[in-house]
C-alpha cells in the first residue's frame, strides 16, 4: 500500500449507512459519483489535496439539491 492511499469512514448522505472509503491522492483534485451499497443512490465525492498544510479535504453530499 502507498502513502497516498488513505481510509476514511464516512456516512451516506441519503440513509446514514457507514461506508469506508478508500482515497487515493495521487491524482490530484478530484470530483466523483459512487453509489452508497446499502440504498444504491449517488453519493458525491469532492477531494481536494492541500499541499501547502499537507492534509486531505474530502466533503460529501447527496447532489440532489437543485438550484433554480
Amino acid at each position: 500500500m502507498t502513502k497516498n492511499i488513505s481510509e476514511k469512514r464516512i456516512e451516506c448522505p441519503h440513509c446514514g449507512h457507514h461506508i469506508r472509503v478508500a482515497i487515493d491522492s495521487s491524482g490530484g483534485d478530484q470530483n466523483y459519483y459512487d453509489e452508497c451499497p446499502a440504498c444504491c443512490k449517488e453519493i458525491h465525492y469532492q477531494l481536494h489535496i492541500d499541499e501547502y498544510h499537507q492534509k486531505i479535504q474530502l466533503a460529501i453530499d447527496s447532489d440532489d439539491e437543485q438550484i433554480f
